[in-house]
């Protein structure tokens, strides 16, 4: 994905993803920081597969960062909250069986 395009996605309007009808409150939260990389790969995996999950952008956001750093101890992004399960600091070797534990089915899979 080129630079141009990832900042694109981080600035869409919309900072929620649905998926198949999912009421907002029951999705996960993933929270992520303008310009890493590895939320963007975060991001893309995500809609790429069909899970929903509600954005949380911690840059600009001063309580999303207090609250991505109280539910998970740390600073770093991306950060991804499952109704209380929290895995930060993850690429998609971490995530791919994380979704896999909760039961989430993937797309392509």
């Amino acid at each position: 994905m080129t630079d141009q395009r990832a900042e694109e996605r981080f600035a869409e309007q919309s900072r929620f993803r649905t998926y198949h009808g999912a009421m907002e409150k029951e999705l996960p939260i993933l929270y992520t920081k303008q310009g890493c990389p590895w939320c963007e790969e975060a991001v893309a995996f995500l809609d790429e597969h069909g899970v929903g999950y509600r954005l949380k952008e911690v840059t600009s956001d001063a309580n999303a960062m207090a609250e991505m750093t109280r539910k998970s101890g740390q600073g770093k992004a991306p950060t991804l909250d499952w109704n209380g399960t929290i895995l930060a600091d993850f690429g998609t070797d971490e995530l791919v069986p994380f979704l896999q534990n909760r039961g989430v089915k993937l797309e392509d899979s």
